[in-house]
């Protein structure tokens, strides 16, 4: 399963990939929407939203949304996390998802971001709960916050989300069978990358 999957740019580099046995890549889609996701990683902490309302309600994720018309990856993510979470930030692009899913006839491609600090205040927001989780898988002080809550995220993210918390440019792919919350992988590849797919600047 170390083959670049179909839809991937930039050359990664296979770093894990998982799946049923035997199974195939679907064929993409004539359309593709671009979204993005944006983390804040600061003194070993990483800032998640809970998704309080429609597809992904109850999981953890970064922030962001759809890059609406006329915007660039890096706007769009500038905004969803200004509205999401009540903060700005340095944004730097770390790395692309691309997500298909049974009930979707286009392709998900997400641009992904890390920043390293922020201003503003973190708030709540009608979309998201904002909280802090550690980026150490052992978290033994009591004043630490928990440890990232990967059982309730989306499937894949245990592999991707650690290379961000380490400052890794990653591409992956992800084909989903099952309707949106219900869905879950069936098959996944993630790679790393020398430089981010596309890079950006403030």
């Amino acid at each position: 399963m170390a083959d670049i999957p179909p839809g991937l740019s930039g050359n990664p580099i296979h770093y894990s990939s998982g799946g049923l046995e035997g199974s195939k890549w679907r064929q993409l889609p004539t359309t593709t929407r671009h979204y993005t996701n944006a983390y804040v990683v600061q003194d070993g902490r990483v800032l998640l939203g809970m998704k309080k309302r429609g597809w992904g309600q109850g999981k953890y994720n970064g922030f962001g949304g759809k890059v609406d018309a006329g915007e660039t990856p890096l706007e769009a993510a500038k905004r969803e996390l200004k509205e999401e979470a009540g903060i700005d930030a340095h944004l730097v692009p770390t790395g692309t998802l691309l997500f298909l899913t049974d009930d979707v006839e286009w392709a998900f491609h997400v641009h992904i971001y890390r920043a390293d600090s922020f201003t503003g205040t973190i708030t709540e927001s009608e979309e998201m709960r904002p909280e802090w989780f550690s980026a150490s898988v052992d978290v033994s002080s009591p004043t630490e916050p928990p440890p990232i809550p990967f059982d309730k995220m989306w499937e894949t993210d245990h592999v991707w989300l650690p290379l961000l918390v380490a400052q890794k440019s990653f591409a992956g792919r992800a084909d989903y069978v099952g309707e949106k919350d219900n869905s879950k992988p069936y098959k996944w590849w993630c790679g790393l990358l020398e430089e981010p797919a596309a890079v950006e600047s403030q």
